[in-house]
Parts: C-alpha cells; structure tokens; sequence
C-alpha cells in the first residue's frame, strides 16, 4: 500500500503510516503535479492547503481513502469522492482546544490590545495610555455552538463573562445544561459585548454578518472569527470600523488565502492572525495521529472512526432509496429555514414503498439538511444519532408502507419551543415535489434557488401585491402556488419560487403589507 502526505502533519503521524505502509511525503505539490502522480496511491492525506478537486479524483485509480488532518473538508470534492467510492474522513476533535483557545486569546488581545502595544514598545514607544476593557461581566454572544463555540462557551464563563447564543438548531435543553441563553441573531448582534463565531462556510452562512448585521452591534463590542472566511463581509467590516459603528475586530480567516493586500489589514483596528487557530504542537499532534490511525485501519479492512461521507449503499437499496435521499435533504433543509423556536423533538414519516426498506440513509438524509448550516461536521450513518442526541434533538422515525394521497411521502416534523413545524415531499416522475407545509397541501417543486412562503389573509389583492413588489425589483418568478386553509378568508399560504435573491427593501415592503402574518424566505442551494 503507498501513502502520500501533501500538506506538513506530525512525524510521530507519518511513523504510524509507515508502520503499515509505504509513505511518501511531497509538500506543496501543483495541482497538475498532484494530479499526474495521485494515481500510484491508495491513501492521500491533506490539510487545508492541499486541493482534492474533482480532477485529482477522477486520476486516482487506486486511492481508497483521502484523511483531513482536521475538521473542514471544504477542499476536498465530497461528492466526487463519494461517487468514486473513495472514502473521506476527517479528525473533527482533534483542535477543538485550539481553536476555541485562540478564539479567546484573540479576544483578549482585542481587549487589551496588545499587539498594538508590542508592536509601540517595539518602535521604542513607551505608551500607558492605550486603556483596555475588562472581560469579567461582560457579554459574549456565540454564533454556533458546536465543538468548538461550546468549548469557548465554557473557557468564557470560567472567565466569568455572561454567555449568550445564537444556534437554531440546538434545543433549550441542551444549553440549559451548557449554562447559556439561547437568543435570535439580531438579540445576539445587538447585546453583546464580544460576539465569537463557530459556524461552518455554507451557501446559508455565507455573509451571515454582513451591512445589515453589523449595524445591529454596539459600537464598544469587538467581533472575532475564528471559523472561516467569508462569513463575515469583509468590505462591510472594514467599514463600520472605520466609521467608528465598531470599535475593533480579530480575524483569523479570510476570504481568500493567503490573505496578502486584503482590505481588514488596512485597518489599525484590526487584530490579524494568518489562519492559526488550529496550529499548536498538541492539535497537529492529535489530529494528526487520529487521522493516521483511520487512513491505517482502512487500508487493513476495518472501518474509520470519522468518516465524512456516507457508506455505500448496496445496488439494491439504491433502486428504492434513489429518489428519496435529495428529497429528505430538500425538504429537511427547508423545514429548517421555517421553523420557529428551538427544535426539542424530530420525527421522521415514512409512507410509501421507502418505508419497506433499510431507511438509515433517509435518516441521515434528514438530518444533514437541518444540520448542515451549523456544524463542518458531515453526518453520516455513523454519527447521525450521535450528532442529533448531541444538540439534545430527540429522534423518532414512523414507517407506514401505505400512502393515502400519494404513491410515498416524506415528513419531516419538528416539535420546537414556539411552534411545530411540518414539511413533507413526494418524489413524482423521479423529481422532488413539496406537498405540504403545516396545514397546507400544495404540490411545487423546489427547483429555484431561493423560495418564499407568504402567510397571509385569504382576500382579494394579496397575490397581487406580492407578485407587484417583487416583478418591481426585477427578480423572476418562476413558479407559484397558492394553498387555502381550512376556511374561506381565512388563512392561505403562497408559495413563490424564485430565480435571485429578494433585494432588503423589496422584502421589507412585503414585510410591510397589511394582513401578512409571516414571509420566511428559504436558500435551497449550498
């Protein structure tokens, strides 16, 4: 078996590779480079320099498993290496540490600031008068609380700062018992004091603070990314701090790597580290080991303690399972952009000839779509039930091999702190179709990008209105459904896919309208 290392991990980790197998070790190797040579290996191990495109899959003939030493796998083409039946796995808790210490050495040295002052003492200034803040007693907001936001949530109140989060995918419970008040975003944004964040880069996190988030914070708070660039806009961060709106940021991770000449190094207010939160001796050690131990137990048979993409399911299962799997994704995915409150509870509905199989694939399905926006961590047939009870999310499934309105159908009902949110699909003419949303039944395909659910007074005019706006600020409609409640001029709910974001003041004049109750607008894609 031959082994190649492309990015630098530990010696003690490529000593365990080469216990079992024969390692080669070429750093920095050209994407033309690694695809040339990628087909004479059978395990390729990377860090975040590395890129496994999907080229470099294609040319790998041999290789059986790509090892993360760490935890995102953004780098790495998930699918591509799912559809070659190369397995990928990664170390999710190897720099857990790490990451949350600097996450809080970051924020003290924004406090304090202290590279300011070393820097001055450095030049020969001597100057006391740069007067930092306590963090005893103050706020810090949580933006995701996974691994890595819990860990910082615990180092913070042993800091004894107050601890709020924002995570709408982790029940009350959950952090009750972490000792943190779960807030909405824009709460978070606007109370605290320091606001950290521990979410992954999805197409639903992406500018997840933009303009209109960064206004919401104190102009004394202090902003700290320590997860990834890009959820952060960064033009509009550079400019609240020189405006004044903010008093000072540190980042870790930018938008593009490495970050030489980007805008936030203009600013003097700006504390910069060059993506090391992950780097100590202790992280690259432990990462690296669990990664190395994986790649071997594969390469021998044995299965792997973290595997980022699923198993592969067996010829006959996939004939049945096919069609289902995109669409508990989809629907799981929407279901999590409309809820309300926080989820205690998830059961899943099978109907239909999917109830008749293995259904753990369909679970996990699930589960990836309403967990996908806030944890790096893939979840897979191994760790679907580990991930859920984590976030304190109870999960029931229910299988009927009957179906009263269709041949199948898939539920996704979720029991929160507001509401109870259900959203269920059929899968017609081999295609995803959305055939209900709480009370009402509609049949709509989720092919757009983004889609709108209006809540509104069944009355004349309404439809209209909403059709007006949005045709006012040139965003096509490609398709439109309207569905009744229970009693005529009572509620409706319309439906409304779309093929471009809604512009911030067109969906405030539909917020604005009178007799809408609710407009939830859902992002379908990554």
């Amino acid at each position: 078996m031959k082994v190649l290392v492309t990015d630098p991990i530990a010696e003690a980790a490529v000593n365990v590779l080469r216990q079992s197998a024969e390692v080669d070790v070429e750093l920095g190797l050209a994407p033309e480079r690694l695809q040339a040579v990628i087909g004479g290996y059978h395990a390729l191990l990377v860090r975040s320099q590395t890129r496994v495109t999907s080229a470099v899959i294609d040319a790998a003939d041999n290789l059986v498993v790509i090892g993360r030493v760490g935890v995102g796998v953004d780098n790495i083409d998930i699918d591509a290496a799912t559809r070659r039946g190369i397995l990928v796995l990664n170390s999710p808790e190897g720099n857990i540490v790490s990451a949350a210490e600097h996450t809080i050495a970051m924020l003290l040295s924004l406090a304090r600031h202290i590279p300011e002052a070393d820097s001055q003492l450095h030049a020969g200034k001597w100057n006391r008068q740069l007067k930092g803040i306590e963090i005893r007693n103050k706020t810090l907001g949580i933006i995701g609380l996974g691994r890595v936001g819990t860990e910082v949530a615990q180092m913070a109140k042993g800091l004894r700062m107050n601890v709020i989060a924002y995570d709408p995918m982790i029940s009350e419970a959950r952090a009750e018992r972490l000792g943190v008040c779960l807030v909405d975003l824009k709460a978070l944004l606007a109370t605290s004091d320091f606001v950290t964040i521990h979410v992954p880069l999805t197409a639903a996190t992406r500018g997840l603070v933009g303009r209109d988030q960064l206004k919401l914070m104190k102009p004394t708070a202090l902003l700290v990314n320590c997860a990834r660039g890009g959820i952060v806009d960064e033009e509009a961060l550079y400019e609240v701090l020189s405006q004044g709106r903010l008093a000072g940021a540190a980042v870790d991770v930018f938008i593009q790597e490495p970050a030489q000449g980007n805008i936030l190094l203009k600013s003097d207010k700006v504390v910069a580290t060059p993506h090391l939160a992950a780097s100590t001796a202790e992280a690259e050690i432990s990462a690296g080991m669990d990664v190395a131990e994986q790649v071997v137990a594969v390469l021998k048979g044995y299965p792997a303690r973290s595997p980022v993409n699923a198993p592969m399911i067996s010829a006959e299962a996939m004939s049945v399972l096919g069609p289902y799997l995109a669409m508990g994704k989809t629907i799981a995915r929407i279901a999590a952009q409309l809820i309300e409150g926080h989820p205690s509870s998830l059961t899943i509905r099978y109907q239909g000839d999917a109830a008749t199989v293995e259904t753990a694939p369909l679970k996990v399905a699930v589960l990836s779509g309403l967990l996908e926006t806030i944890t790096e961590e893939r979840v897979n047939i191994v760790n679907a039930d580990i991930m859920a009870s984590r976030r304190g999310l109870r999960v029931a499934e229910e299988k009927n091999a009957t179906c009263e309105n269709y041949s199948n159908m898939l539920t996704v009902e979720l029991d929160t702190t507001a509401a109870k949110t259900v959203v269920s699909g059929a899968s017609l003419r081999g295609k995803t179709y959305l055939t209900r949303v709480n009370d009402y039944w509609l049949e709509i395909e989720p092919s757009a990008s983004y889609m709108l659910f209006t809540e509104h007074k069944d009355r004349p005019g309404m439809i209209g209105r909403v059709g007006t706006i949005i045709g006012d600020a040139s965003v096509n409609i490609s398709q439109m459904q309207v569905s009744l409640g229970l009693q005529r001029g009572g509620k409706a709910m319309m439906v409304l896919c779309l093929d471009d974001p809604l512009p911030a003041e067109c969906y405030q004049r539909i917020l604005a309208l009178p007799d809408l109750y609710r407009a939830p607008i859902v992002k379908l894609t990554r």
